[in-house]
């Protein structure tokens, strides 16, 4: 069976850049997941997560980004390899991006795939520590729980909704998050 981490980034004091954490908290008080699937709440991205590329064989990220042209609240899927970097599409707001992360991983012959999922923020430079979202922000925090809900989904996961049900996605033309 194929072991999965959701790694949630960022710091919840620094106002949007928070939206990693909220989405941790959003699963992890609304869902349940099966044993190979594992929530991380990692503050800030580090190398102190190797062991996560080690032991996993897919990683899905939750980001706070910036740095492209589009909507606060405007949610990205992208591959670990677009963010920073001389072709990137974007830049995430901390300073070891998930490709970082995988590079040095190799270097130790640790392997793992893996997917990215970005808000873009509004304020990432508070004036005063400032725990909470901006307000477009806050309202586009169910699209991208949502996405990474559809990627475990997509990927064979069986989740359940916190009563111990199984959660059904909504039927009908949803419109994907991601578009």
């Amino acid at each position: 069976m194929e072991k999965i981490a959701v790694i949630c980034v960022g710091n919840r004091l620094m106002l949007d850049d928070g939206i990693g954490p909220a989405v941790y908290d959003a699963l992890t008080e609304d869902y349940r997941f099966p044993e190979n699937v594992e929530l991380i709440d990692a503050g800030c991205m580090s190398m102190d997560l190797l062991h996560v590329v080690r032991d996993f064989d897919y990683i899905i990220t939750v980001d706070a980004i910036d740095g492209l042209d589009a909507d606060p609240g405007t949610v990205f899927r992208f591959a670990p390899e677009d963010i920073g970097g001389g072709v990137a599409i974007m830049q995430s707001l901390h300073d070891l991006r998930l490709i970082d992360l995988f590079n040095a991983a190799a270097l130790l012959g640790y392997h793992a795939e893996g997917i990215c999922y970005g808000m873009k923020v509004l304020n990432m430079h508070p004036l005063d520590l400032t725990e909470g979202l901006t307000q477009p922000v806050f309202d586009a925090l169910p699209l991208l729980r949502d996405a990474v809900l559809a990627e475990l989904l997509g990927r064979g996961v069986e989740i359940r909704n916190a009563d111990g049900s199984v959660f059904v996605p909504p039927a009908g033309d949803q419109p994907d998050p991601c578009e």
